[in-house]
């Protein structure tokens, strides 16, 4: 492979198999373990990782995005999307789309007893806007260009006088 054929595929392959996973456990819902496969690609308003969930474990907290879109690639295993208040069975193979906006709170809870891989696509618009339903809170992050990125974890409750602070 040429030099240049090697820096073009360090920008723009990834294979899931070869990317060391991050363990994120809280006990007693949450035991996965990820890799973000985007991360020093060329990749500008795409973010994708491969995911491994524990059996009886979910992903991440029920949450919805405003601005992002996302989707699920189930490779292996069975799980059980919550999404709108519903609960869905997923099997391999099958592809999940999740839109922006409040319609579609969602998270995956791994309901076979295997673990479950899949993998985990979406846009990274930004500024973003992250609901958390069960719990009140919010995210708010900003613009992934910069090199002070902001990101604020509240709970909603009594906002502020839009003079509040300022000269």
């Amino acid at each position: 492979m040429t030099d240049r054929a090697a820096e073009l595929a360090t920008k723009l392959i990834r294979n899931f198999h070869e990317v060391p996973l991050q363990a994120l456990k809280r006990e007693p819902h949450y035991d996965s373990a990820g890799a973000r496969l985007a991360r020093g690609t060329a990749a500008k308003k795409l973010g994708a990782s491969y995911d491994v969930l524990q059996p009886g474990m979910r992903g991440c907290p029920y949450h919805l995005h405003h601005a992002q879109e996302e989707m699920f690639v189930i490779l292996e295993g069975h799980a059980t999307l919550r999404v709108a208040g519903e609960m869905l069975p997923v099997k391999p193979g099958d592809v999940i789309f999740i839109p922006p906006g409040p319609d579609y709170p969602h998270h995956i809870i791994n309901t076979g007893d295997a673990p479950l891989k899949y993998l985990s696509i979406s846009t990274m618009e930004q500024p973003e806007i992250c609901e958390y339903p069960d719990s009140g809170k919010f995210l708010a992050e900003g613009s992934l260009e910069s090199k002070t990125p902001f990101e604020v974890i509240d709970r909603k409750g009594e906002s502020k006088d839009y003079w509040d602070g300022e000269p």
